[in-house]
């Protein structure tokens, strides 16, 4: 059955409801800090795989619109990128950035060596992790036609999907608890004044949005989407072709570091509750139709395939965060706070990262820093590295 467009939009805010409604509710999914698109979307998501399996009903939606919402979603994060954050980010960006590299290499050694005890082809362990989880879904299928073709793996698709869905569910689900962990273990608290980078605070029932900033919020949006897009067509008419929400992330860091400073008096919708809520509803949508439009049923043959593979990559995840990311970013606040994004990034994808930080924040307060170290490695350096990890590792298990 295919789903139109504004029903599938429909949908998706009633996903939004359920999910805070049920956060509400039940406390302890607030307590641990679990994103409400997460709860709403894998509800959901279950609700429709048990309407295929009793009734042979499957629901298409149309994903066009998610696309759209991620790139609202990533230009509201470089809008609110300040010149000053990014020089005080630019020692743990680079930290940040080599832990990561270091840790696509553990990923798929630890998928390597439980595929090898458990009797699986080698290449399957590295499909099961860095592809598929720090890669995603985008990954895993420009990925998947590679073991098919050159390791043999018939099924390579499926268990690089398999993967990746669990992934996103679990990075989605982990990454809140284990900061809020870090946060009262070591007493920590926010030291930024300024406001959230995406939502409102958890005791803020009410929150002033007015009229012409929500206007500015959305032109300047539209614009910075309309020139990184046209930008990125340019640069692949040089051969650099890049994610178009990675061109826009960065237009958008642009735009807010030079508008203000060459036009004084114009007022500038960066930081506001205005661009807050634009970017808290852009990614609210997105994950819920990410996670709403999953198709369980495809994934339970394969599940005991993967599932030894995937509780290792947790574990190995939970300690490397704890005691690897937070220790180098300098276990403060905002070490924390990137530590449960970058569960979310390296077992789902940036979006799941940004969810989980987002609901952190909603109750701990602001981390101007990790809102824009997390998504510049995830969306830029990850994508990069990730590639060459992969292919080094399929020279030598293959």
């Amino acid at each position: 059955m295919n789903v139109t467009p504004r029903l599938t939009l429909i949908i998706a805010i009633l996903v939004l409801f359920l999910g805070k409604y049920i956060n509400k509710k039940l406390v302890f999914l607030r307590d641990f800090n679990i994103p409400e698109p997460v709860t709403g979307g894998v509800l959901t998501s279950i609700a429709f795989g048990l309407i295929y399996w009793l009734f042979g009903i499957q629901f298409e939606f149309a994903l066009e619109m998610r696309d759209s919402l991620l790139l609202v979603f990533f230009t509201t994060i470089g809008l609110s990128s300040k010149v000053k954050t990014l020089i005080r980010g630019g020692k743990p960006l680079l930290i940040l950035s080599v832990a990561s590299l270091t840790f696509l290499i553990i990923q798929n050694l630890t998928g390597v060596v439980v595929a090898g005890l458990t009797g699986l082809d080698l290449p399957v362990g590295v499909l099961a992790g860095s592809v598929s989880l720090s890669g995603g879904h985008g990954t895993t299928i420009a990925w998947s036609q590679t073991f098919v073709n050159n390791y043999g793996i018939a099924n390579a698709a499926e268990i690089g999907i398999a993967s990746a869905t669990f992934g996103l569910i679990l990075g989605g689900v982990i990454g809140g608890p284990i900061a809020k962990l870090l946060i009262n273990r070591h007493r920590l608290k926010s030291s930024s004044t300024e406001p959230l980078t995406v939502g409102i605070e958890y005791e803020m029932e009410e929150v002033q949005v007015d009229y012409n900033t929500m206007l500015k919020s959305i032109l300047v949006i539209s614009v910075a989407i309309g020139l990184g897009t046209q930008l990125n067509v340019g640069l692949a008419a040089t051969g650099l072709k890049m994610p178009d929400f990675v061109v826009c992330l960065f237009m958008g860091i642009l735009l807010t570091n030079l508008i203000p400073v060459a036009f004084k008096n114009l007022s500038w919708p960066s930081n506001t509750p205005s661009m807050a809520l634009i970017a808290d509803i852009s990614l609210g949508l997105f994950l819920a139709i990410s996670l709403m439009s999953l198709e369980l049923w495809s994934l339970v043959d394969l599940a005991g395939a993967v599932v030894l593979l995937l509780l290792s990559q947790l574990v190995i995840i939970t300690f490397f965060a704890i005691f690897v990311i937070f220790r180098l970013m300098g276990k403060t606040y905002d070490a924390a706070v990137i530590a449960g994004g970058y569960v979310g990034l390296g077992l789902g994808a940036t979006p799941t990262a940004i969810a989980n930080m987002t609901a952190i924040t909603e109750e701990f307060g602001p981390s101007p820093q990790a809102f824009i170290i997390v998504p510049l490695v995830g969306a830029f350096f990850i994508d990069i590295s990730n590639a060459l990890i992969i292919q080094r590792f399929l020279n030598h298990v293959g």
